[in-house]
């Protein structure tokens, strides 16, 4: 208390030492709660949310004069000294209105007659206190009749008559006078009664479906049971629950909207940290124009009851499957009755990645779904698809799946998916604007931009027709070609024209033989001349060769003669020489001796 007046969010007045004193109702509420009251050493604030026309504060009307009306606000006193500690408005400043903020969130059980609603105790409260006392009185009659009591007379004494008789024992008695038995008279207590017991259980039958907690059993019912039958007899079961699980579920959607309030009116401005999509300074605004809401079903209580539900959907879905996303409700049904891993068991469109077409091929061999994307080339998917789908060999393998008509019904849709892609870009192009797209489908479209660009598809719409008409024309032209009555027509042209080109040809041939033989009279001739001219030439160069061979071998042999001239002058002088040699040898060796 101390803190909160020095820090200024109470008055700093002397409250003096607590008194705690308990009033007859809180004696009576500890009662009911199961506990003693007493007292400590705490103050007792009483917080009031009260509507008062405060002087100084009263509200105006346009010209300045009080109305008399009171504004709301939140007072603060100490219980027992009645010391007002605080006043507070409770209307935003900025409301001109003055209107009454919430603080407060009441969850509710049951609706009552007054503020509070009523709970559990409430309902079965005097069911079990009926039960209750009931159930003692099988009990204490149950003890009594196993431990009676009765009457003896005065005279009678029994040995050891303070403890009780142990089984098997045998004590001694002294009778005054006469049998035993009639000095003995046992009170005529009773069995528990059935009567008391069939009333227990029809009381606590009673309270459970008051309160309807009573458990239904759906494993005794039929297995032909119709789904539509079943459900009727759980909502009618659980009637009292939904209605309790919705109520729980409007309190928190209260409770959420108070946090986002404070939330909003508390939070810093900025962001700590840059966020992936949007801006840094969004903190406080992405609070103001959003809603927290639970996401709990308010319709199911219980997961029998959704499971049942689904199963109803699942059996119209088998009347009706192409109305339905199969996949989708089958993985809502594992969510449902608690099953990790449903993306994983049931996979969807949505949770595709993009891949080229022969891998779209594949996946559909393998009963995979498929997705197209808005930036992928769709007249190449469209052609690969097409192809794969006319393969003979595709087809034969095929032909033996029994889920063959599954599957070529999901490649027909994937085509057709890709052609309304295909038909959208064509459209943008020719428009040259970008429609809105959303891989969900939902597109985000203002009423003023479908409107232009409903008015700007009309013409755009009307070419784009055009143009597939006129290559359709001429596609049709083209299969026509291929018709075989077409092809032998036009074969039987060509052989026409083959006979008129070869008239022709024939013709240009004659004439080309005829001028062909002269050029080769022509030049039979000049080839006579040219080898006479060729025949004297080789006479005079023979002439000329035998005359050149001869002088070589004149020179030859003159040129051998005086080399062997050279070679004996040589030997001659080398002989010579020698002799020199041998001459002055001797005359040293006379001269030495």
């Amino acid at each position: 208390m101390r803190k909160l007046q020095v820090s200024g969010f109470y008055r700093d007045v002397d409250l003096g030492d607590p008194i705690n004193t308990l009033d007859e109702i809180e004696k009576k509420i500890a009662e009911k709660l199961g506990f003693k009251a007493s007292t400590d050493d705490r103050f007792k604030v009483l917080e009031m949310h009260v509507d008062l026309d405060l002087e100084g504060f009263e509200h105006t009307d346009e010209d300045g004069e009080p109305t008399g009306i009171a504004l709301p606000y939140v007072v603060t006193i100490e219980k027992n000294t009645a010391t007002i500690l605080s006043i507070r408005r409770n209307w935003k400043e900025e409301d001109e209105k003055h209107q009454k903020r919430q603080h407060f969130v009441h969850y509710g059980y049951i609706p009552g007659f007054g503020f509070y609603c009523f709970g559990i105790v409430h309902l079965l409260g005097a069911f079990a206190k009926s039960g209750t006392s009931i159930l003692r009185q099988l009990v204490d009659a149950g003890s009594l009749a196993n431990l009676p009591g009765g009457f003896k007379t005065r005279g009678l004494r029994v040995k050891g008559d303070d403890t009780p008789i142990a089984p098997g024992e045998f004590r001694d008695v002294d009778v005054p006078s006469g049998a035993m038995k009639d000095n003995i008279m046992p009170l005529p207590y009773k069995e528990p009664s059935q009567t008391l017991i069939t009333l227990l259980n029809q009381i606590i039958e009673d309270g459970r479906r008051f309160a309807s907690a009573g458990d239904l059993k759906v494993s005794d019912m039929s297995s032909q049971s119709p789904v539509g039958t079943t459900l009727a007899i759980l909502e009618r079961t659980l009637k009292v629950m939904s209605a309790i699980q919705a109520r729980i579920h409007y309190s928190m959607k209260q409770e959420f909207k108070l946090l986002k309030e404070i939330i909003e009116n508390n939070a810093p401005a900025d962001y700590d940290y840059q966020p992936e999509t949007g801006n840094k300074k969004a903190r406080k605004r992405d609070y103001a124009m959003v809603n927290v809401i639970p996401v709990s079903d308010p319709n199911a209580a219980t997961m029998s009851q959704k499971v049942v539900q689904y199963q109803a959907v699942l059996q119209l879905a088998q009347t009706a499957p192409q109305l339905y996303n199969l996949p989708f409700l089958h993985r809502q049904m594992l969510g449902v009755i608690g099953i990790k891993n449903a993306a994983k068991l049931v996979p969807l469109p949505e949770d595709e990645k993009p891949c080229d077409p022969v891998t779209e091929n594949m996946n559909v061999l393998k009963s995979k779904p498929l997705k197209a994307f808005m930036y992928q080339d769709h007249e190449a998917h469209i052609k690969v698809h097409m192809a794969a789908m006319q393969d003979p060999k595709i087809k034969q393998v095929i032909g033996q799946n029994p889920q063959a008509p599954m599957m070529m019904q999901a490649m027909q849709a994937h085509i057709t998916e890709h052609v309304g892609m295909e038909y959208r870009r064509q459209m943008q192009q020719q428009m040259g604007i970008e429609i809105p797209y959303s891989e969900d489908g939902e597109e985000n479209m203002s009423p003023e931009m479908e409107m232009k660009i409903a008015r700007m598809a009309v013409p755009v719409a009307q070419q784009l027709l055009n143009q597939n008409q006129t290559a359709m024309a001429a596609q049709q032209a083209q299969q026509a070609q291929n018709d075989p009555i077409v092809q032998m027509q036009m074969q039987e042209l060509k052989l026409k024209q083959q006979e008129v080109q070869l008239k022709q040809q024939k013709m240009v041939m004659d004439a080309s033989a005829k001028a062909d033989q002269i050029e080769i009279e022509k030049a039979r001739i000049m080839a006579q001349k040219e080898i006479a001219g060729m025949q004297v030439g080789a006479k005079t160069a023979k002439d000329k060769a035998d005359l050149e061979a001869k002088q070589q071998l004149e020179g030859l042999r003159i040129g051998a003669q005086t080399g062997q001239a050279k070679a004996q002058m040589n030997t001659e002088k080398i002989r010579m020489g020698v002799d020199l040699l041998k001459h002055n040898s001797t005359q040293q060796k006379k001269g030495n001796k």
